[in-house]
């Protein structure tokens, strides 16, 4: 999945053209998500970023038949531009990841219906030919290193796709509705987060038993549930807001 805010310029890895190619594993890669006030989550991220994120889903356009998509996203500021996460030394303060991060500057991207090539962000400082560990053999066979990003890749692009119909399926049910969070710092400064969706505790109350079956036979209500508790990481984000402003310099 290429996100066009991280991958600012995706070229397909080639065993020919870029048979030098290094990555240098001195560079913070994650420095790149520094403005991202919110990231994309695969459902399966849900039980560990639920402990530490709020998770919220967008609208992510319509389908072919115009029905409209959701994603969901990790938050990870409470205003745009705004990363409560990264630290000014470069640490990401938080245990979990989201997995797109994690892989970067590489991800999987679909070329044809049935085909999908390794990526690679060729606008990312930790990409080298003189510098890092090598991603190709001298025989021209990717490397350990290589051949672990492309399993991992491979395995996020498998979520991204359970996790379109996954939000899909949501969207069918009516189970996500247009929710705002409205909070005030300890200074009286008014916080508003809107344009987002979230479950709807009613609708969800209200569906018949047999789609309640259905979602917990297919895991969703456990990922709904995963949704409703990390909502709670909301006043958290205040607070990581405050320690950041009482902080000299």
């Amino acid at each position: 999945m290429i996100n066009a805010e991280l991958h600012k310029q995706p070229v397909a890895l080639d065993r020919e053209q870029h048979r030098k190619l290094r990555l240098r594993q001195d560079v913070n890669h994650l420095a790149a998500a520094q403005t991202f006030n919110a990231f994309f989550l695969t459902a399966a991220e849900f039980g560990d970023a639920c402990k530490e994120y709020p998770i919220l889903f967008l609208p992510a356009g319509k389908d072919g038949d115009g029905k409209t998509l959701v994603a969901p996203v990790a938050v990870f500021g409470l205003a745009q531009g705004e990363n409560l996460f990264l630290q000014a030394d470069g640490r990401w303060d938080a245990h979990y990841v989201p997995a797109i991060l994690r892989a970067y500057p590489f991800t999987m991207a679909r070329v044809a219906d049935d085909r999908y090539v390794v990526c690679f962000d060729a606008a990312s400082p930790g990409v080298s030919e003189t510098e890092g560990t090598p991603l190709f053999q001298e025989n021209g066979e990717g490397s350990t290193l290589l051949q672990d990003v492309s399993k991992f890749v491979e395995q996020v692009e498998v979520e991204v796709e359970r996790t379109r119909l996954i939000g899909k399926r949501l969207m069918e049910l009516n189970l996500l509705k247009p929710k705002r969070f409205d909070a005030k710092l300890s200074d009286g400064t008014p916080v508003q987060v809107d344009g987002f969706l979230a479950a709807d505790e009613e609708t969800l109350n209200a569906l018949p038993d047999a789609d309640l079956l259905d979602l917990q036979r297919n895991g969703l209500l456990m990922l709904l549930h995963a949704h409703q508790f990390s909502m709670g990481n909301m006043r958290r984000l205040i607070d990581r807001r405050l320690a950041r402003l009482q902080t000299p310099g």
